[in-house]
């Protein structure tokens, strides 16, 4: 009889340890791909470049992301994630007023914390959504709809004029990632190098102010 391995003190500090060099690799693969495919697209990216800009050999990159594919996929999940976590624990019972603003607010920040994602996700759409299309059709349309739902409820209730709500939830998406997909137009017309914290103040009040009022929602107060 092989008589049972005996755990080292030291064991449990390794695998954390390990936990721990795995999940900043992940982030920073992450990270690099998201610029990669950013810039050049799913076609001109690469894994060696990828794996280049992470600072990291390409065989890592494909032990923890499998492949190309599945790294581009994981990016677009985990930006329509991030999205959808702002308007997933929405119900009846909320103030659209709280609700819309939020949003608004929210996906502005979201957008300026992560212009390669949005940027990743807007040319992903605009080649015709090719690794997006059973997402799309499935988990994401059933999100929309959902969302959709509560507020015909709230227009119902007179709380909001009775817009069509999926084509609100595009304007809101669209309003807010145009600064981020579109920057360089939004730059070299308003002739800035950047855009600086106020000025996304401002545009978010500007998206709340016209988006809100669209609805017959009165904007909360300061």
């Amino acid at each position: 009889m092989t008589p049972r391995k005996t755990p080292f003190a030291g064991d449990g500090e390794k695998s954390e340890a390990n936990g721990a060099i795995r999940e900043r690799n992940e982030r920073e693969i992450l990270a690099a791909a998201e610029r990669i495919f950013a810039g050049h697209g799913y076609r001109g990216a690469s894994l060696q470049a990828i794996a280049h800009e992470a600072g990291l050999p390409k065989s890592n990159v494909l032990y923890y992301m499998g492949s190309k594919r599945g790294l581009y996929v994981r990016l677009l999940e985990r930006m329509m994630a991030r999205w959808n976590a702002l308007l997933d624990d929405i119900s009846v019972e909320d103030d659209p007023a709280d609700v819309l603003e939020g949003f608004i607010r929210s996906k502005m920040q979201l957008s300026r914390r992560h212009p390669e994602g949005s940027r990743l996700f807007a040319a992903e759409i605009i080649g015709g959504a090719p690794f997006l299309q059973y997402y799309l059709r499935g988990e994401m349309r059933d999100w929309v709809q959902a969302r959709a739902l509560i507020f015909e409820q709230w227009s119902a209730r007179g709380l909001m004029d009775p817009v069509d709500p999926v084509w609100l939830i595009f304007l809101i998406w669209s309003a807010t990632q145009h600064y981020a997909d579109f920057e360089a137009q939004v730059l070299g017309i308003t002739d800035k190098d950047t855009l600086t914290d106020n000025d996304v103040e401002a545009i978010t009040g500007f998206l709340t102010q016209v988006i809100l009022k669209g609805c017959g929602v009165a904007p909360r107060q300061a």
